[in-house]
């Protein structure tokens, strides 16, 4: 008999405004433990120099980390200008250095040569496997390798202060798998110059944003009183991609079976209109909608035909 799970059954989202210094697997941790949660996750890791915006996700809601990781994200960023260090931020050991130091112009000259579908070669200081290792470890260990480069989606990239000559403050809105590192280190290398992140933090993923988020500090003593349920969202929250399609209790029952329920005309005819392309880690959602009974989730699946067939259900007590 396998071993019982420790915790409770909470499901719902946290957005954690992360703190520096701490890890995403040590933050999604902390707020594990403050609710005393069987099963968390995260969607998107953030650096431990970074701070901001980390959803997390507990118990039912895991089942929902890929259409949040697939959203775009904002980052408030330093570059500094001069010094490119081997981590590309300020944690790493400088390995070059220029005197010349862009100024606004320059700067602002440049950022539309960034913005669009570019290649983007990622970190040596990154997560990435390399025959089966992460290029951090093969980094640290001093071996030589060079990682390939890669198609990013970069929406919009804006200058939004040069407080020093040294620094420049920039905001970028783009797609998954982008580093802000390398992005650093290419703008530095456009403007003639070297250049690393000095400061680093994610202002939204997907729908989350800073408005909604709450501070570790907050949360444990939201907890201390007993109200960290009001920091939790649904579990659809990350959802909001796709339509909603209302059911009744009768087919709530039927779709936690996993078997198709039968549209109405005008359900089939409204879901239809709401279709748009969409691809979540690689699976194509363009046929997609949420089924909810009584403002709770009860499934994702496919409307085609006149029919809704599950693909992913959600066990959720009314």
């Amino acid at each position: 008999m396998g071993r019982r799970k420790k915790g409770e059954d909470i499901h719902g989202w946290v957005i954690l405004d992360k703190p520096l210094d701490m890890t995403s697997t040590q933050a999604v941790s902390a707020v594990r433990r403050i609710f005393n949660a069987r099963k968390a996750g995260h969607a998107g890791t953030l650096d431990p120099l970074a701070s901001g915006i980390l959803p997390i996700a507990l118990g039912e809601a895991t089942k929902t980390v890929p259409f949040a990781m697939d959203g775009d994200k904002v980052y408030r960023f330093t570059v500094k200008w001069g010094e490119r260090t081997d981590t590309l931020d300020a944690e790493g050991e400088i390995i070059a250095t220029s005197e010349v130091r862009p100024d606004r112009a320059a700067i602002e000259a440049v950022l539309g040569d960034f913005i669009g579908e570019i290649q983007q070669i990622p970190p040596a200081y990154s997560a990435i496997k390399v025959d089966g290792e992460r290029a951090y470890d093969l980094a640290r260990d001093g071996e030589e390798f060079e990682l390939d480069a890669r198609t990013v989606q970069i929406d919009a990239l804006r200058l939004l202060d040069c407080p020093t000559a040294d620094m420049a403050v920039l905001e970028m809105q783009c797609g998954k798998g982008t580093y802000v590192r390398s992005l650093a280190r290419d703008l530095a290398q456009a403007l003639g110059t070297e250049g690393h992140v000095a400061a680093l933090r994610r202002i939204r993923v997907g729908g989350f944003a800073e408005a909604e988020s709450t501070r570790l500090d907050e949360l444990k003593e939201m907890a201390h009183k007993g109200a960290a349920s009001e920091a939790l969202l649904p579990v659809q929250t990350a959802l909001d991609d796709i339509p909603a399609l209302a059911v009744t209790e009768e087919e709530a029952f039927h779709l936690k079976q996993g078997r198709p329920i039968v549209l109405l005309p005008r359900q089939a005819q409204e879901l239809k209109s709401q279709r748009r392309p969409l691809f979540i880690a690689d699976r194509d959602c363009s046929f997609s909608a949420l089924a909810v009974c009584e403002d709770k989730a009860v499934a994702i699946g496919d409307a085609r035909a006149g029919r809704f067939q599950p693909w992913r259900v959600f066990n959720l007590t009314p």
